[in-house]
């Protein structure tokens, strides 16, 4: 739309008077529109909202309904979306014996069905991260993908049939052959990006690596739970440059790359220059604005449909009046005039130019380029070259098709700042987190990665198995220990290196399933502390955390308080004691610390006039401390 075009909309908008009462019914349904994107839909005089799909979102239940629209369906479509809302009950447990510098790193090691994980992570995370890459199964026929759904099957049943593993993870074979293949695959990714697009912030952006088995499909979806009117690109990703004749139709030589918004406050979206780029720029004038690119002028529209931008130029060189036969300019007259007074219009070396060009300097670029929608080999890397760079970190070929660190880093660059969180919860070999380290020890940055990774486990007869790995997150969490030690020996960057590994598991509380009548009291004592006697305090910390809404990755340190152990997260935004014997007298101490927020296990108390009292104390002490027990 032309500047022209604009202004006059934008004037009639501000001047002329409605002359009616507001649109509340629109009003209602771009605001739920905010809230539920999945719900809106076309009706017949416009945007109208699927009371169905809304009734489906407030429902743990599955809603019906039969009434024709505009959207992707599928069998399992509404089971999907109420997966996604169910809570869930299990935590993270910390993995200190996994992890590289635990107290002190900010980047998260998750390994756990990612579905679970994203609910976990809804508190904490929040509208907090700013960019996702998800590289996940392409449904080739080959992929594993995540069942939600087996209340039907006993687990003996899972087990026996590989639908679960020996750590308890769900993981079925799609076979082309099976009547719901792609059903499948969509009902898998629906439930997961409605809950990360919840995560990102309100600029955040999403890439998702796909082939052309689901490009379609992923981007339905994605118009569906993010909004059309979200959709940035769909990159192509020169993935190789040599054809290979094992095809029997056509050779694939790139891949895509869907990219999304989470709204319209990322209203502009760059890439930092490079040297290839800088090198289009020279100064044949010598412009006193130094070097420059330029542009054409003309406009691809003819005349008729672009009347206003139809005007004569004046060649200052020759002084001859120029048109174009056919087609419009690309500006407006007055911005023309502009481009003249400030010297931004090129007509050749000696002014013979048939039509001006107009100036790009490169000054004007310092804040980065608008990126295209072509990755090619040269700056996003390649497939053959990701697996020979993991091949040589691990000594051997222990994962099949990594994703090139350039090409994470090629996103990245566009989608998050240097100090802000990237999360990839189909991690795989953890290409994210090696990116993250690389690019940060290049530019002295501080982003954090959170990653999340089925432990699924590696074929018995694979190289990876053979030397030790007995699933995919050992493979991740050693290349990212070894990435690390590699870019600090060759760097020696002050940057975190550091990872944080949590597992997925049940809950720290006891389940109590025995019948008031059958409690005697023998076995009203095995209650009396209603954690579960495997688990630790770094558990019940990580678990507090989560419960809390605090993020994962705050700075955690240990205190001695009147004899106690006293974990403080975030120096005083959380105090966790799980000893016993807590009293008065340790009330009074921990008071003088002034914790925004402080937590006890319930039978850590000295006794029940204890834990009275020390909920009194600290009201009196330090009124704005909230405490919680366990």
């Amino acid at each position: 739309m032309s500047n022209s075009n604009q202004d006059h909309s934008t004037q009639s908008g501000d001047d002329k008077l409605d002359m009616q009462s507001p649109d509340l019914v629109s009003q209602n349904i771009e605001k739920l529109a905010q809230l539920f994107p999945n719900c809106v839909t076309e009706g017949a005089i416009g945007m109208a909202i699927d009371f169905d799909a809304l009734k489906q979102e407030l429902s743990y239940a599955v809603v019906e309904g039969n009434k024709e629209r505009y959207r992707l369906e599928w069998p399992g479509k509404r089971e999907a979306i109420v997966t996604a809302n169910l809570p869930t009950t299990k935590t993270l447990r910390p993995v200190r014996e996994d992890s590289l510098d635990f107290d002190n790193t900010e980047n998260i090691y998750i390994e756990g069905d990612n579905l679970e994980v994203l609910k976990l992570l809804q508190e904490s995370y929040l509208g907090k991260i700013k960019m996702i890459y998800i590289d996940p199964p392409y449904n080739t026929g080959n992929d594993f993908v995540y069942k939600d759904n087996f209340a039907k099957a006993s687990e003996e049943e899972l087990f026996e049939s590989g639908q679960k593993d020996e750590l308890s993870q769900r993981l079925v074979a799609n076979p082309e052959t099976s009547g719901r293949y792609h059903s499948d695959w969509l009902s898998m990714m629906y439930p997961r990006l409605k809950l990360a697009r919840n995560l990102l912030k309100d600029n955040g952006i999403i890439f998702i690596s796909i082939d052309d088995n689901e490009v379609q499909n992923l981007r339905k979806i994605c118009d569906e739970i993010f909004g059309d009117e979200n959709f940035l690109a769909n990159i192509i990703w020169e993935k190789r440059f040599t054809r290979s004749n094992n095809s029997k139709t056509f050779a694939t030589l790139t891949e895509h790359i869907i990219c999304f918004r989470k709204s319209y406050t990322l209203n502009e979206v760059k890439e930092p220059r490079n040297e290839k780029a800088d090198s289009t720029y020279t100064n044949p004038d010598n412009d006193p604005r130094g070097v420059w690119t330029s542009v054409s002028y003309v406009n691809p529209a003819t005349k008729e449909q672009r009347p206003n931008l139809s005007y004569e130029l004046t060649n200052p060189f020759t002084g001859q009046k120029v048109t174009h036969p056919t087609n419009a300019w690309k500006f407006e007259y007055k911005t023309y005039l502009l481009h003249c007074e400030e010297n931004r219009l090129y007509w050749g070396k000696d002014g013979n130019n048939t039509y001006p060009r107009l100036k790009r300097f490169l000054t004007d670029m310092e804040d980065g380029m608008v990126p295209v929608n072509f990755w090619n080999r040269q700056d996003a890397g390649t497939t053959d070259e990701a697996s020979k760079s993991l091949e040589s970190l691990m000594n051997k070929k222990v994962f099949d098709f990594p994703k090139p660190t350039n090409l994470v880093q090629k996103a990245a660059k566009i989608g998050m700042g240097n100090d802000e969180i990237i999360l990839d919860f189909y991690s795989g070999s953890a290409t994210t987190a090696h990116s993250v380290i690389g690019l940060n020890s290049q530019d002295k940055g501080s982003r954090k990665y959170i990653l999340v990774q089925i432990p699924e486990l590696t074929d018995s007869k694979s190289e990876a198995y053979k030397s030790g790995f007995k699933n995919i997150c050992e493979i991740g969490k050693e290349r990212i220990r070894r990435a690390a030690k590699k870019i600090k020996e060759e760097t020696g960057a002050d940057i975190d290196y550091g990872f944080r590994v949590y597992r997925l598991d049940e809950s720290n509380m006891q389940d109590v399933y025995y019948r008031p009548q059958d409690l005697d009291q023998g076995k009203m004592d095995l209650f009396g502390d209603n954690v579960k006697p495997d688990r630790t305090e770094d558990d019940l910390l990580a678990q507090v955390m989560l419960d809390w809404g605090l993020p994962l990755s705050l700075k955690i340190e240990q205190a001695n308080i009147s004899g106690k152990k006293v974990f403080k997260v975030a120096e005083n935004s959380l105090f966790a004691c799980f000893d016993k014997g807590i009293d008065e007298v340790f009330a009074k101490e921990i008071a003088k610390e002034k914790p925004l927020r402080i937590v006890f296990k319930d039978a850590g108390f000295k006794d029940d006039t204890a834990k009275t009292n020390v909920k009194q104390l600290l009201k009196q002490l330090s009124p704005e401390t909230e405490m919680k027990v366990l």
